[in-house]
């Protein structure tokens, strides 16, 4: 019986890497070895990197509404407070854009929310 070398799993394995590799410069993409190796590392930083963009993008809009609403006179603290005690359910991505493209309306909110009576 004949030796078994996986060379049909080989070669489909060494081709998928390289392929992930295109685009890599010199022997990153045409040399097995360190292809994988670079692939490898790129599949980590990918993983990583997906919810690292997710916490960046609160902090944007967190900033974002912080100066627009200290612009009124209020903390973005007491701001959010004052939201969640109205029951207004706009997250922080919604309430970035509304600062940003309908200022006047943001006016508004940002007096809603900071109004002492229910």
């Amino acid at each position: 019986m004949p030796r078994a070398k996986f060379s049909v799993a080989r070669k489909r394995r060494h081709k998928k890497v390289l392929a992930m590799a295109k685009g890599y410069r010199g022997g990153r993409r045409r040399l097995y070895k360190s292809a994988n190796e670079t692939v490898l590392r790129a599949l980590a930083f990918s993983y990583r990197d997906r919810r690292t963009r997710k916490r960046d993008f609160r902090r944007l809009w967190i900033l974002r509404i912080s100066a627009a609403v200290r612009a009124h006179g209020v903390r973005y603290g007491e701001f959010i407070h004052g939201l969640a005690e109205r029951g207004v359910m706009l997250n922080r991505k919604v309430l970035s854009q509304i600062a940003i493209f309908d200022p006047a309306g943001f006016e508004k909110i940002t007096r809603f929310a900071a109004s002492k009576e229910v």
